[in-house]
């Protein structure tokens, strides 16, 4: 019986990830499309806010189940698709940690351009293009996840 509830915050915590993860990707590009300081800044500080409220405490509960997860089942971590899956976890991990610091700086960048009455600066879109480049990675990575915990290859 734990074991189907652990499963089951651990499917939550996966779609929740994948959710705010392409949520937040869609309405922060879009955003960035309309070129308006005024909307990235506003977009940018509720991407911000759904990260830290959503995303990282659902990174931290996808851990946690999944390791409890292995060690009801008594699967050890170096099982093919176990072992695949925590290296595309870190790999998301490190793409989403830049991910994070440069939506602060979009922001603080838009911000800056719209109380001074500017348009953004190159620093504004050098970060996007960094932004974007490592979404790439993190999604497919995501993909492959998922793709894991359905196939469980040998």
């Amino acid at each position: 019986m734990i074991y189907l509830w652990v499963k089951w915050i651990h499917i939550l915590a996966s779609t929740l990830l994948f959710g705010t993860g392409l949520g937040i990707a869609f309405f922060m590009w879009l955003a960035h499309l309309r070129g308006d300081a005024r909307v990235i800044a506003s977009t940018a500080r509720t991407v911000v806010i759904a990260d830290t409220c959503f995303t990282a405490p659902a990174v931290v509960v996808q851990l946690a189940t999944g390791w409890w997860l292995t060690r009801l089942l008594g699967l050890p971590l170096d099982v093919f698709w176990v072992k695949s899956a925590l290296v595309l976890f870190f790999v998301i991990g490190a793409c989403w940690l830049p991910v994070l610091w440069l939506q602060v700086r979009a922001r603080d960048l838009a911000v800056q351009a719209v109380a001074a009455s500017q348009p953004l600066p190159p620093a504004y879109y050098q970060a996007m293009r960094w932004w974007f480049w490592l979404g790439w990675p993190a999604f497919i990575s995501v993909i492959g996840i998922f793709w894991l915990m359905v196939m469980k290859p040998a």
